[in-house]
């Protein structure tokens, strides 16, 4: 009988810097049906994966027509994959050539690069190439990621931890409205694929991976996310006493804090 995970389970991948959660295929896709118009003409980069193993490069490589893409890339980075011990490459999708409304392995372009980190100045490159961004980044890079992708003013559709709108820089982008959360309900939690030396886990799937739920995890974006756009109806009075001050924010100032929190 698998042991089941808990949020102590991401704790530890923090310290310990595993950050090796696979997005599963269904999370995907129950996501990413609701910015369709948003992706088209669009190249799209996967800049945190192994294309082998990602279900992100699966799900934009199956839907490519569909969403009406204009280029897939995707980059593999050789310390961060505990599946495959294969080299750091670059992998480029630009549809279907056949007519056989499938992606084929032919159809795939591979390139071997440097190390395939996401702050490498191949993957930068990369970066500046890309409209939209879609990936699972390293839950222990989550700062720093985000503010590359300030940086060079991208798209972006990203999972992280939950616990990442706290964080003083992230906080200040969702006061900004520069970061949204997605469609999904974040206090669900997403289950992830983790790798075979994980103690902890939730069940085993039909391909013999253990499957691990991490409640503390969401969606975060700046594409355009209309349950944000609702307007919110307020049922109190504002009172400057009862928004004190924080270390990382000053509430006092300001009237619409039940706003912000329903992003």
């Amino acid at each position: 009988m698998p042991n089941k995970s808990s949020n102590k389970n991401l704790h530890r991948a923090g310290v310990a810097k595993n950050d090796e959660f696979y997005t599963q295929l269904a999370d995907i896709e129950n996501e990413l049906k609701h910015y369709k118009d948003q992706f088209r003409g669009k190249v799209v980069f996967c800049n945190c994966d192994d294309p082998k193993e990602s279900d992100f490069v699966k799900y934009f490589s199956r839907n490519f027509e569909h969403l009406g893409l204009k280029k897939l890339i995707a980059t593999h980075y050789k310390d961060a994959n505990l599946f495959t011990k294969e080299s750091p490459y670059k992998l480029e999708y630009n549809g279907d050539k056949n007519d056989n409304r499938m992606p084929d392995p032919s159809e795939f372009m591979t390139e071997m690069i440097g190390t395939g980190d996401f702050r490498s100045e191949e993957c930068i490159n990369l970066l500046k190439e890309a409209d939209i961004v879609v990936t699972n980044p390293p839950f222990s890079l989550f700062r720093e990621y985000v503010a590359q992708l300030m940086e060079y003013k991208k798209k972006f559709l990203i999972i992280g931890n939950t616990n990442a709108m706290t964080y003083k820089e992230i906080f200040t982008l969702f006061k900004e409205d520069k970061i949204r959360t997605g469609y999904t309900n974040f206090n669900i939690g997403m289950f992830f694929m983790v790798p075979d030396n994980w103690e902890l886990f939730h069940h085993i799937d039909k391909n013999g991976k253990k499957i691990a739920r991490v409640s503390t995890s969401c969606w975060f974006t700046n594409l355009d996310v209309e349950k944000h756009k609702e307007n919110v109806t307020l049922y109190k009075k504002y009172k400057p006493e009862e928004y004190p001050k924080y270390d990382n924010y000053d509430a006092g100032g300001f009237k619409k804090l039940a706003q912000l929190f329903d992003r």
